[in-house]
């Protein structure tokens, strides 16, 4: 018997105690009720919070006094639960709009059936932008597109970097006194998110993390953290004209790699190679880190790379900075050169997909057949 099974059999077992005590007011006989099957009992302690509203916020809380910050999450993060098997959190975009991004992991998962035994988690990074809709001792990030997105010092707690609070749910899901089956806990994100995801993946200190097997999936970033100072030189896929024709040749669906990489002239953006852009002057929660390590995290992490076939226009807070020009003309194009680097020059073992007919849209990425055994694995 599995530690599951064993919590549901003495949960099951205390309610047929409980109903068998029941008197039958008129004849005086006890009156006994059937006793209830393992799966429908645990339906009715644990239905899945699916929508985005008060009952489906939780609190993450940090080990600095009295700072916290908000999740949806389909179960709670403090109550035992054998059933959960497997954890999704997804990081919303530039929007910071948790709630659709909960919605739309909740639409996945139950698209994959996989509402009963995932517990889906969608943390909300709140700036001063946000002020309206912060609750009392709420973490506070920048706007900044160097902060939250890359593991930034908070603005109200200088102590609490953006990746701590990936950090401290990632710990919460790894606890057996509350999930004692969970062993997969996938962090995924798209556009912004999809930053945070691909920094966090090549710099947190958890993974490995005993008895958990973590793995990242990465959507429609427009920028990376290049783990070298090449970047795609202007020929092939890299090159800006006709770069949005991509999509539609014989090739469209798949991952191309027309790309060819050399030194980056620093005089079109001196700052192309710093941090988050690329492994220079680490900041925040990889200060003190050193690119070595980061590279070294980089390549053995297990890291799909989601991108949209017609993600190739400058739409959707498209970033045109000379820093983000440097890695491709479009998020797709950015997105096949670094995989394309990782994989044949660092020997990475990571995964792209070309999402068939997708653009710059997470319910379309994330919602479809092909990307659903990758973030319900």
């Amino acid at each position: 018997m599995n530690g599951e099974q064993a919590a549901v059999a003495k949960i099951g077992a205390q309610s047929y105690r409980r109903r068998s005590s029941t008197k039958n007011c008129r004849s005086g006989k006890v009156l006994y009720l059937y006793h209830m099957t393992p799966l429908l009992l645990l339906a009715q302690l644990a239905q899945p919070c699916t929508t985005a509203t008060t009952a489906c916020e939780r609190w993450v809380a940090y080990d600095a006094g009295a700072a916290r910050s908000m999740v949806y999450a389909s179960y709670a993060l403090d109550a035992a639960n054998p059933r959960i098997t497997r954890a999704l959190i997804m990081v919303h975009g530039a929007g910071r709009n948790a709630d659709h991004y909960f919605e739309t992991a909740v639409a996945a998962a139950f698209l994959a059936g996989a509402l009963d035994n995932t517990i889906v988690i969608a943390p909300r990074y709140v700036t001063r932008a946000d002020s309206a809709t912060t609750h009392p001792n709420e973490v506070v990030w920048s706007s900044a597109a160097n902060n939250w997105r890359s593991g930034g010092f908070s603005i109200t707690n200088q102590e609490l970097t953006s990746f701590d609070f990936l950090d401290r749910m990632v710990l919460l899901l790894a606890d057996k006194k509350t999930f004692p089956n969970l062993a997969k806990v996938v962090v995924a994100g798209h556009s912004a998110g999809g930053q945070v995801v691909t920094r966090y993946a090549m710099a947190n200190k958890l993974d490995p993390l005993e008895g958990i097997t973590m793995t990242y999936v990465v959507a429609n970033p427009s920028t990376y953290a290049w783990p070298v100072a090449e970047r795609p030189l202007p020929v092939g896929n890299a090159d800006l004209v006709g770069a949005d024709k991509e999509a539609l040749g014989e090739n469209g669906e798949k991952v191309n790699g027309n790309f060819q990489y050399g030194p980056f002239d620093a005089t079109k953006a001196p700052s192309f190679n710093r941090w988050p852009a690329g492994l220079d002057s680490l900041a925040g929660y990889t200060a003190g880190m050193s690119p070595d390590q980061l590279r070294k995290n980089l390549v053995s992490r297990t890291t799909t790379y989601l991108l949209g076939q017609v993600d190739v226009l400058p739409l959707g807070g498209f970033d045109s900075s000379p820093n983000a020009m440097a890695q491709g003309p479009t998020r797709r194009a950015r997105g096949e050169a670094f995989f394309k680097y990782v994989t044949e020059t660092l020997g990475a073992k990571h995964n792209a997909i070309i999402v068939s007919e997708c653009g710059h849209n997470d319910r379309c990425v994330y919602t479809t057949n092909v990307v659903l055994p990758v973030i319900f694995p």
